[in-house]
């Protein structure tokens, strides 16, 4: 058998890549079992309190609890906002298009501190810190533009002429859209969902000020913990996170693979 050195190097690339990429969190990963309340490597002692803390503390708990609902109505809200603006963008085309395109993507280009003082200034004349209303609102401002993204590549390589047939024989818009367009731009709209949800999930900047001691997301919880104390708990929700994505990329290509067998 011969050896394909090329392919080789590449495959070994690929590997010192992925491993530079992943080696801070499987370093968290055993500082999360520590015996002390302290956050060195290698950990001293074995302990799973700080994942029994996690669990059992309110603020902790309360906080995972309060992102995951905010993340869950980021993405419905920015998904179906950002889809019907993808589609709006791909059917006007031009110079038009391209101008509102720049808009609905600026949140991702302007510096997050800025967009944050300017939401914050918004939201104190509104009354809006520290509300339900007032998360999804700004991390659905940051979670549109994705959504814009990924449904948008699936529409460049939509082909209109399946649209047209559609109409042809006797189809109206809104069917042709529920039976043509929208099962052929899926995969955008739930990648776009994913990546709204993440968004959310993630976002610490703008939350840090717009939170309030009754509402807080778990990254300003762990932004808190690691500014007041050094508690391993934030290596255990960096763990639990970690195995999370794991399962649902894993899951997800899983999925793929057995769909393109079908």
């Amino acid at each position: 058998m011969k050896l394909n050195l090329p392919r080789l190097l590449l495959g070994l690339t690929c590997l010192l890549i992925a491993i530079w990429l992943v080696a801070p969190t499987l370093i968290i990963i055993p500082m999360s079992f520590a015996g002390k309340k302290s956050l060195v490597f290698p950990p001293q002692g074995f302990s799973l309190q700080w994942y029994e803390n996690f669990f059992t503390n309110p603020q902790w708990f309360g906080s995972l609890i309060v992102s995951a609902k905010v993340a869950v109505m980021v993405s419905v809200v920015a998904t179906v906002i950002g889809t019907m603006a993808a589609i709006g963008i791909e059917r006007m085309r031009g110079r038009a298009a391209g101008i509102i395109r720049a808009v609905l993507i600026t949140p991702m280009i302007v510096p997050g501190v800025v967009l944050a003082v300017g939401i914050y200034a918004v939201y104190l004349d509104t009354r809006l810190v520290g509300t339900w209303t007032g998360y999804v609102l700004a991390h659905t401002l940051l979670a549109i533009p994705f959504v814009v993204i990924a449904v948008g590549a699936n529409l460049a390589v939509f082909d209109e002429r399946l649209e047209t047939a559609a109409a042809s024989l006797g189809a109206s818009r809104l069917t042709t859209f529920f039976t043509i367009t929208l099962p052929l731009i899926l995969p955008g709209i739930l990648s776009g969902a994913l990546f709204a949800f993440v968004t959310s999930f993630d976002e610490v900047i703008v939350s840090l000020f717009i939170t309030s001691p009754q509402l807080k997301t778990l990254p300003v919880q762990i932004f808190s913990s690691m500014t007041r104390d050094a508690d391993p708990t934030v290596a255990a929700v960096g763990s639990l996170i970690f195995l999370a994505t794991s399962l649902i990329i894993g899951l997800g290509l899983i999925f793929g693979m057995r769909g393109r067998r079908v």
